[in-house]
C-alpha cells in the first residue's frame, strides 16, 4: 500500500519534494529507491531520466551528508 507524499507542493521540483523538506525516513527511502534502480536506469532510460535520476540521487545524497556529518565511517572501506 502506497503512501501519499508529504508536503504542500510548495516544496515541490519536477522529480518530488524537496529534498530538505523530506523527514528522515522519507529521505532514506527515496535513497534506497534510487540505489536499487540505478543499474536499470543506467543501462535503459533514455537520457532526460538518466539526468533526472543523477540529480535526484546527487540531491538526496547531498542531504543525507548534511543531516549526517559525523556518521559512521568503515575505514576499510577505503581504496587506494
Amino acid at each position: 500500500m502506497s503512501r501519499p507524499s508529504r508536503g504542500t507542493g510548495a516544496g515541490m521540483a519536477t522529480h518530488g519534494i524537496q529534498a530538505a523538506e523530506l523527514t528522515d525516513e522519507d529521505l532514506y527511502r527515496e535513497l534506497a529507491s534510487l540505489h536499487r534502480t540505478r543499474l536499470d536506469t543506467l543501462r535503459h532510460a533514455p537520457d532526460p531520466a538518466l539526468a533526472m535520476h543523477l540529480t535526484r540521487t546527487a540531491e538526496l545524497e547531498a542531504e543525507y551528508l548534511r543531516r549526517r556529518p559525523d556518521r559512521e565511517v568503515n575505514l576499510d572501506r577505503l581504496t587506494t
